[in-house]
């Protein structure tokens, strides 16, 4: 059951004195990973409120793994298109298939936008498409 109001659920959780700092950081990051990022007002105002400054770097650092800490447009604008898996055969507790199995598999079919992938989606002037690149 998807939850309508996540602030009004996460703010007593934050603001509990009976929580340690690194369970605060784990709420805030997967309310942000709910969201698909926040605003910058709003991260820095939870990292206040809820007195973790010296940690913000454990939620801030996730930008590098290409995780939307901050939301904004652009990056919403590049997101990688997903195939549909409905018809796969899974295991029983298998539940999500990772964004990096797509990639792999167009990367093989060499399907990669050149703009996102410039230097996995072309060949070298010089290949003649027998032989491993």
């Amino acid at each position: 059951q998807k939850v309508k109001d996540s602030m009004r659920v996460l703010l007593p959780v934050l603001l509990s004195k009976s929580h340690d700092s690194y369970d605060k950081i784990r709420t805030i990051l997967l309310y942000i990973f709910s969201t698909n990022g926040t605003t910058q007002e709003n991260l820095d105002k939870l990292i206040q409120n809820v007195q973790i400054e010296s940690d913000s770097d454990m939620i801030r650092n996730w930008k590098y793994l290409d995780v939307p800490v901050i939301s904004s447009f652009v990056a919403q604008q590049h997101k990688y298109s997903r195939r549909d898996r409905s018809k796969e055969e899974t295991f029983q507790l298998s539940r999500w298939t990772p964004v990096i199995k797509d990639v792999m598999e167009d990367a093989i079919e060499n399907k990669l936008d050149s703009k996102d992938w410039p230097y996995c989606s072309r060949y070298p002037p010089t290949w003649n498409g027998s032989g491993a690149v």
